[in-house]
């Protein structure tokens, strides 16, 4: 990539020098011999491909957790030792959870891949006083490009000759409505959605036609540069991933610390070195929550599931529990909070003021004045201002399966709606007053007019912005359709108020010319239209988005909007929604540009990120410094988007959030999260979800970890005391997998807390288990430890033998694990809050698993395989009484607990 590209202002630039720059004539554009030598200097019109990680790399990943690593290590250890059979299990266990980690991952980012096709396209050239096609890969600076309506602009181009051009630049700038342009140089500064004489690759011509000359190609273009930043934007780890890393190096410490204590101790107490290093082993399968990895998988796994029923599809499964952890939405403007359909809200004649109901393209809806009803005929100017609207616009509205769209303009979708509400259906229209020339919009006039014959001559109707309609009029109409003085301030000041409320105002007049006249000209507009009235329109809030809003603020979530349209729009959109932040002296909404932000110092930044709510007109970098300005000040941030300008800072966001039905490639393959609605409520759901999400994987948590505490301890006081293990790695693995699996993860079916959306987002920094909860672990840990240490002394003691003792003692293990499953169904309160069969998933899963134990129990090849044997009803009654109690021990310290907490407050 030539620096010069990247670092010359084109736009500031007038068209003549830059051609003399470029060295390119512009009748005939560059000979054949030079493309070769340019494109040694600038590299070929591409985006480099970024290659992710083989599968291999991808499967060793899974194994690198140091927890996993100690149970390799065990498992290896007990193989030296010659437990073959033991030794497998362990493996196997180890490979099985690495499996599923491999199988749940999220696949190669494919972001630059889809950049990368963006550009893949022919284009039309001037090269050797030839038009030719040529790949768009093989443009070089100085290259003269033609393009058409629907063309993909192939590279940046500086803008040398205009017809009537119009280009979607949403996916780059964000910018809803198509961008005119045209060849006069601008100031320097200019923002880059506002540089209208720059076409930019990737954008769609909508239509006219250009001339322009390419000035960067590849990596050198913006959407290069859009390129270079999501590849330097690395992918964040999740609050969730963060509590588990800590939590797993907590546990590992102990292990070790514990391992070698016991190792020491039993040394120190006589026994041999071979004897101490399997109860090491022991202690660390047993202390290793193997089924973790796994139930953890399987949980985020459903909650995906939840999810997709409610519109959102998760791409990163880590993704899930994040969305509970949010404390910042940074949403699109278009589509997400408002309803990406233009709507005629306000019209103005010399009368008065008309409010229109009805929102969006359903033509339910009807004109007021007073605050009555009225029909259009009420007003020959409304009734003509609404007829001008029809007549001067090419879009068409149709009803599909139930839901109403628009082809074409969304402003002139919003005059034929506005037009069906007042009874003035476009293709009536068009069989009384048939068209017979148009005049479409150009950025040089500002206005669009269309020739229409009629029964007793032929009108022009004009539709614009309001100075350039007001500069061809002379009078104004009048209630009863004669002419009145027209007051250009009065005018002005109608507009400057709409303006002001973030409303777009267009302007309509009429002019009677001849029944002969068959075309039309730019020199039929000089003067002598008659003014109509004016037109305000806004892509109305979503109904649900106010509600949606106050749900997250209620939540302790800050929402914020992040849009490439105007600032008074954006402010006034906000206001609508009820965003709350920093507010002008009048009492608006502040809205920074990317002009105010460009200015700001680091300090300044930072306030603004924080405390305003609305940010317009923003470039990619800004979207990405702003999450990344978020992030540093303790915020999780969940970030929309559904441009290519928008993939950089859904990469940097803790969840991108793409929009599926509008979005980009590049923007869904950036993010974690797509949107089959594009709704912003859909967000909310999530967020209700990933809290919920959470809240099951606690009561997972706090309900599995007292079992490996419970198994560490009986290996430690077996070594303390001098007794034989009373249970065995196989046997802990046993436990742990099967528990894990068929008893813990019915949890993640329970139905959300009623407080869900009501608490303030998790602290991202908080430990995974609170002081409250660690101490009923080690309580129930306690209690596990006590227990199955007496049920095996207590088969000792009547004679039954170790192995029965130890099937015993394994036994006790599972069953108090049933028991302890209901406690956990809530943390807090009794369990008869939740009830015992809301959720029934929960007994399906103990039934299963006494079916299990009763065939570890008694059936030889498990017998075999996990050294047990058949036990007896005595041994049978001790497990459960050891159920009983726990369970009841477990209910009384949340009574006590929930006691002292009341008298505390």
């Amino acid at each position: 990539m030539n620096e010069q590209q990247r670092t010359t202002p084109w736009h500031a630039e007038r068209a003549d020098d830059v051609l003399h720059r470029l060295d390119v004539d512009l009748s005939a554009g560059l000979p054949q011999h030079e493309i070769a030598a340019r494109q040694a200097v600038y590299g070929t019109n591409t985006l480099p491909r970024s290659q992710g990680p083989g599968a291999l790399v991808r499967f060793l990943r899974q194994l690198a957790n140091p927890l996993v690593l100690i149970l390799l290590l065990a498992g290896v250890v007990t193989m030296i030792m010659g437990g073959i059979t033991d030794a497998s299990v362990i493996i196997g266990v180890v490979l099985v959870n690495a499996i599923i980690g491999f199988i749940q991952e999220d696949k190669a980012v494919q972001a630059l891949a889809s950049l990368s096709q963006t550009i893949g396209s022919e284009a039309t050239v001037l090269r050797d006083g030839r038009v030719v096609r040529r790949a768009a890969t093989d443009l070089v600076p100085g290259d003269v490009v033609l393009l058409e309506s629907g063309d993909k602009v192939p590279a940046d181009l500086r803008l040398v000759r205009t017809k009537d051009l119009a280009i979607a630049e949403a996916a780059l700038t964000g910018e809803s409505v198509p961008s005119q342009k045209h060849v006069t140089a601008l100031p320097q500064q200019t923002m880059l959605a506002d540089r209208s004489c720059m076409a930019y690759a990737s954008t769609i011509v909508t239509s006219g036609s250009a001339t322009g000359v390419v000035v960067a190609t590849g990596p050198a273009t913006e959407i290069g540069a859009i390129s270079a930043l999501l590849a330097e934007t690395p992918s964040l780890m999740t609050p969730l991933t963060k509590a588990i890393e800590r939590f797993s190096m907590f546990l590992l410490i102990g292990i070790l610390m514990l391992a070698a204590v016991t190792f020491a101790v039993g040394m120190a107490r006589g026994g041999s070195p071979l004897e101490m290093l399997l109860a090491a082993v022991a202690l660390a399968v047993g202390a290793i929550p193997e089924g973790l990895p796994a139930a953890v998988t399987i949980i985020l796994a459903i909650g995906v599931g939840r999810m997709a029923k409610r519109r959102a599809i998760i791409r990163r499964l880590d993704a899930v529990e994040t969305l509970g952890s949010t404390t910042v939405i940074c949403s699109d403007k278009t589509g997400t909070l408002t309803q990406n359909q233009m709507t005629v809200v306000s019209i103005r004649t010399m009368h008065g003021t008309y409010g229109v109901t009805g929102s969006g393209y359903e033509p339910e809806g009807e004109l007021r004045h007073d605050g009555m009803a009225i029909r259009a005929a009420h007003d020959t100017a409304l009734d003509t201002t609404i007829r001008a609207g029809v007549l001067c616009s090419t879009a068409t509205v149709h009803n599909q399966h139930g839901r109403w769209d628009a082809v074409g303009d969304p402003t002139e979708a919003a005059l034929v709606v506005l037009g069906m509400k007042a009874g003035r259906e476009r293709h009536v229209e068009h069989a009384i007053t048939p068209l017979v020339d148009v005049l479409p919009f150009s950025s040089d006039h500002r206005y669009m007019a269309t020739l229409h014959r009629t029964a007793d001559g032929a009108q022009i109707y004009l539709k614009g912005s309001v100075e350039a309609v007001l500069s061809h009029c002379g009078t104004a109409m009048d209630v009863d359709g004669t002419s009145t003085l027209l007051r250009h301030k009065a005018i002005l000041d109608v507009t400057s108020d709409y303006a002001a409320q973030g409303l777009r105002v267009l302007a309509m007049a009429v002019k009677d010319v001849p029944g002969s006249k068959v075309d039309l000209a730019h020199d039929d507009i000089s003067d002598a239209f008659v003014f109509c009235g004016l037109v305000a329109m806004v892509d109305p809030p979503r109904d649900e988005a106010r509600i949606s809003v106050a749900s997250c603020q209620q939540a302790g979530i800050m929402v914020k909007m992040i849009t490439g349209d105007h600032a008074d729009t954006a402010s006034t959109i906000a206001d609508a929604i009820g965003l709350q932040g920093d507010r002008t002296e009048a009492g608006r909404l502040v809205a920074y540009t990317g002009a105010d932000l460009s200015a700001m110092d680091g300090a300044e930044f930072d306030r603004a990120a924080q405390r305003a709510a609305v940010f317009a007109r923003v470039s990619p970098e800004q979207k990405l410094r702003l999450v990344d300005s978020l992030q540093r000040q303790g915020n999780v941030v969940a970030m929309t988007g559904d441009g290519v300008n928008d993939a950089p800072a859904l990469r940097q966001a803790n969840i991108g959030v793409a929009m599926g039905m509008t979005g980009t490639d590049v923007a869904k393959d950036a993010s974690d999260m797509i949107l089959t609605d594009d709704n912003f409520s859909t967000i909310v759901n999530a967020v209700e979800e990933g809290r919920t999400v959470f809240d099951n994987l606690l009561k997972f948590i706090v309900w599995t970890i007292p079992t490996n505490i419970g198994e560490g301890l009986i290996i430690v006081a077996a070594i303390m005391l001098g007794v034989e293990l009373p249970i065995l790695p196989v046997q802990i693995l046993w436990i742990n997998m099967t528990t894990a699996v068929i008893l813990g993860l019915p949890l993640a079916f329970e139905p959300k807390q009623p407080d869900v959306m009501t608490r303030r987002p998790r602290t991202p920094d908080a430990p995974l288990i609170d002081t409250s909860l660690m101490m009923r672990t080690l309580f129930v840990g306690a209690m596990l430890l006590v227990m199955a240490f007496s049920i095996y002394m207590f088969e000792l003691w009547r004679g039954m033998g170790i192995d029965v003792a130890r099937t015993a003692s394994t036994n006790a293990f599972v069953v108090m694990a049933a028991f302890y499953l209901f406690n956990t169904r809530t943390l807090v309160q009794p369990l008869r809050t939740v009830g015992m069969f809301s959720n029934l998933w929960i007994w399906g899963g103990v039934g299963l698993m006494a079916v299990l134990q009763l065939a570890l129990i008694y059936l030889p090849v498990m017998n075999t395989l996990f050294h047990t044997v058949p036990i007896d009803a005595v041994s049978w009654a001790a497990c459960l009484t050891s159920g009983v109690v726990l369970l009841t021990a477990v209910a009384i310290e949340k009574k006590v607990r929930s006691s002292w907490y009341a008298t505390s407050d």
